[in-house]
């Protein structure tokens, strides 16, 4: 759950992390799980949906956000308010959202078109990127480019990369990128996150293959009984495709078995001719 503590502020969980004094509830895990998609969606997605202005570099006015939110939802977010929004981003244990002078926004993940050049630069040596094994060639040809989002998404650390690979790929391998290279080509990077990276490209010449086999060993152990969401999302498709054709076959043969006799042609009709190639 999401509460308030009266000395140390917003915290998730049952009691406040620093004094363990049970805080002000102000939104039950269901909530901050609904909240927190809506959030996702508008504000890296489809502002327009909610009638929401959304300026060049992502910014969408709290108060607007919070109004339509409510309209959207009357009988289950009646009692969203500004603070709700301002706990949800301030606990968030990924940074995924900022606000700014009455303002919200998404830090990273859009689909829609945002400039983000206003984050911080990456500080960092190496960032890291996974992909798929038929996909590595390929990019140490080309080089990173955004597929399904405006921007590359890029990891602090390995295993931070590895298990996000895992989430789409039973086997990630990792690159390696040259965060200072990239950035004195042009291709700048920027913290936004606290631990994602975005940038616009990484040019082939900047990525490399991580290589440490010790470390890849290690990380596929921990990860190895990762539940991957894209193949479980894959085989309860597949569950429900199955269970839907049994109940059309089903209604089939109940059909089949409770059509009347006469509807089967008789032996003394006369036959339809065939009409001619």
């Amino acid at each position: 759950m999401l509460a308030q503590c009266r000395t140390h502020g917003y915290y998730r969980g049952e009691n406040c992390p620093i004094c363990s004094s049970p805080g002000r509830i102000m939104m039950k895990d269901y909530e901050v799980d609904s909240i927190g998609r809506m959030m996702a969606g508008v504000l890296r997605h489809f502002p327009e949906r909610f009638n929401l202005s959304m300026d060049g570099r992502g910014w969408v006015d709290l108060d607007a956000f919070v109004e339509a939110v409510r309209r959207a939802r009357p009988q289950t977010s009646r009692w969203l308010r500004r603070e709700h929004i301002e706990a949800l981003v301030e606990t968030d244990d990924k940074g995924r959202y900022q606000i700014d002078g009455g303002m919200v926004r998404a830090t990273y993940a859009h689909s829609v078109p945002v400039n983000l050049d206003d984050l911080p630069e990456c500080h960092l040596d190496q960032l890291y990127f996974p992909v798929a094994e038929e996909e590595l060639d390929v990019v140490l040809e080309a080089g990173l480019r955004p597929a399904d989002r405006n921007m590359i998404h890029l990891s602090g650390t390995p295993e931070k990369a590895f298990s996000a690979g895992r989430v789409h790929m039973p086997d990630p391998i990792l690159l390696e990128v040259d965060v200072k290279g990239s950035s004195k080509a042009g291709n700048f990077i920027f913290r936004a996150g606290k631990d994602v990276y975005v940038t616009e490209a990484v040019e082939p010449e900047f990525v490399k293959k991580f290589e440490d086999a010790e470390q890849m060993t290690m990380l596929r152990e921990k990860y190895k009984d990762m539940v991957n969401p894209t193949e479980a999302r894959q085989k309860e498709r597949d569950a429900r495709d199955a269970q839907r054709r049994e109940r059309d076959e089903q209604r089939a043969r109940e059909r089949e078995q409770a059509a009347p006799a006469s509807d089967a042609p008789r032996d003394d009709e006369p036959k339809q001719p065939m009409d001619e190639e």
